[in-house]
């Protein structure tokens, strides 16, 4: 069906996700219990400098035990002390080298769900508000699991009783959004494609009560979004652009902006099969954005928001745009394209230029852009850009905070003059094999130019190895820091 404008409004047979994005991302909150915490087991954390303190206030059977499983506080090694009759007594959680209880992160106690027997725990130490939260999270984070695929092995479960400190409103929220934001990038793109994605992009704003427009096909070039339509327009699946608009108009505007590529394969500039395997998740911006814009949306704070997600494929057809084609674009620049495996910035360009144009007092755009921010940074540590350089580093300080990181990076004008073209106002590419995540920010600053704050965020949005908390898999990175920030800047955090 279609709305009056002429975009279209997807039906509700596009639903095969919905329903397990309600079980998988509310999983987690189903190992939380209510109640006094009599006859739960206590949970100790234990720093290695406290860890003598901690020894000498336990019994000598503990302490034989703790002896006996060479127990030190190391950080994520946990000790279960049996019982008379064999159950678990009591557990102890190595925190490491933490200087201080208070300084305590999520990924800390992320390991907990997956490696306690079944059986209900409570948090023994008296902890700040602000690290019971984070200590709680933790918990939630872990129990995150994604088996939509396959059915989950049988096994008892380990249950939290609610910690009395804990901010249980923010765990809740963060933990749903996060899990949600980690189902859509863990789901290949044959049940996640532009379809799809807008499906449950439309869900989440009919839930909170947004108004969602989804522009379509040909629909694109009427509407002045030709480089979004240009790089979709050889999949199946029609390209597309998800706007959905939340709050009241007289708050000051912020936009988000997410990449929602649901399978790169390079365009005529073919990738290596090796690298596709992981092409699912180059929406993961797109995924970090519609989850962030859950927790504004959730949290009420008082702002006026605005999603834009374009969301396409980037296939291989006689339709698919070439190498080489002169695109125009929303801003009325015209790129050259040097490659077709460099889309990501160009529907994120038309994007942004309607961010810019709709006079939004700050725009974040999440991407997953650039192989060099990982050879730069690694996947843990997403990339941060900004023209205003008191945003970046507040953003910084509060993605440290949040243990949600990233890391500053300049907008060396310098390197601005690699995006020229011979023919077109620019190229989508440099001719040099340097400084490519840098560049490609460059780029997409020629498409803010009116807005005074804005932050682009090259994000990996995927666990590369197993560790606590965090499978082998989609990861949400940089939302909980972002919504830190726009709830220092606009609520009462």
């Amino acid at each position: 069906m279609s709305t009056a404008s002429g975009s279209k409004v997807w039906p509700c047979s596009v639903t095969l996700f919905h329903a397990a994005h309600d079980s998988l991302s509310l999983a987690s909150m189903s190992t939380f219990i209510e109640g006094p915490a009599k006859d739960a087991v206590s949970l100790t954390l234990v720093t290695e400098t406290a860890f003598d303190s901690w020894l000498a206030r336990q019994n000598p059977e503990t302490r034989g035990w703790a002896a006996a499983m060479g127990f030190k506080a190391e950080r994520h090694r946990l000790l279960l002390v049996p019982g008379a009759s064999g159950q678990v007594a009591s557990a102890a959680l190595g925190l490491g080298a933490l200087a201080d209880l208070n300084a305590l992160s999520l990924w800390h106690t992320a390991l907990l769900p997956d490696r306690l027997p079944a059986g209900r725990y409570v948090f023994a130490d008296e902890l700040s508000a602000t690290a019971t939260t984070q200590a709680t999270l933790g918990w939630a984070v872990g129990a995150y699991r994604f088996d939509r695929y396959r059915k989950a092995p049988a096994r008892g479960e380990a249950s939290l009783i609610w910690p009395i400190a804990c901010d249980r409103r923010y765990v809740e929220s963060a933990a749903r959004c996060l899990a949600w934001a980690r189902d859509l990038i863990n789901t290949p793109t044959n049940d996640m494609g532009p379809v799809q994605l807008a499906a449950e992009a439309q869900r989440m704003a009919e839930r909170h009560g947004a108004t969602i427009e989804t522009v379509v096909g040909v629909e694109l070039l009427k509407r002045n979004y030709p480089a979004v339509h240009a790089v979709g327009r050889g999949a199946v699946a029609e390209p597309r652009l998800i706007d959905i608009t939340w709050g009241r108009p007289e708050h000051p505007l912020v936009t988000l902006v997410g990449k929602g590529v649901c399978f790169d394969s390079g365009g005529l500039d073919l990738k290596p099969a090796a690298g596709m395997l992981l092409m699912k998740k180059d929406m993961g911006g797109a995924a970090c954005v519609l989850a962030l814009a859950q927790m504004v949306m959730e949290s009420k704070l008082p702002l006026r928001l605005r999603v834009l997600v374009p969301a396409v494929e980037n296939s291989i057809s006689g339709d698919a745009y070439r190498p080489g084609d002169v695109l125009r674009t929303r801003k009325g620049l015209t790129v050259e394209v040097g490659n077709t495996d460099a889309e990501g910035r160009l529907v994120l360009c038309d994007g942004l230029a309607e961010a810019d144009a709709s006079r939004s007092e700050l725009i974040i755009d999440m991407a997953t852009l650039t192989g060099a921010a990982r050879v730069a940074l690694g996947p843990e540590l997403p990339a941060a850009y900004s023209n205003d350089e008191a945003l970046l580093s507040e953003f910084i300080r509060i993605a440290d905070r949040e243990h949600d990181p990233a890391w500053p990076m300049p907008l060396w004008a310098g390197y601005d003059d690699e995006l020229a073209s011979k023919i077109a106002d620019l190229n989508n590419v440099s001719a040099t094999s340097y400084a490519g995540s840098i560049i490609a920010a460059l780029f997409l600053r020629r498409f803010v130019t009116q807005c005074p704050r804005w932050l682009h965020i090259d994000l990996f949005a995927w666990n590369a190895k197993e560790r606590p908390g965090r499978p082998v898999g989609g990861e949400a990175q940089c939302v909980r820091a972002v919504h830190a920030l726009l709830a220092k800047r606009y609520g009462t955090s």
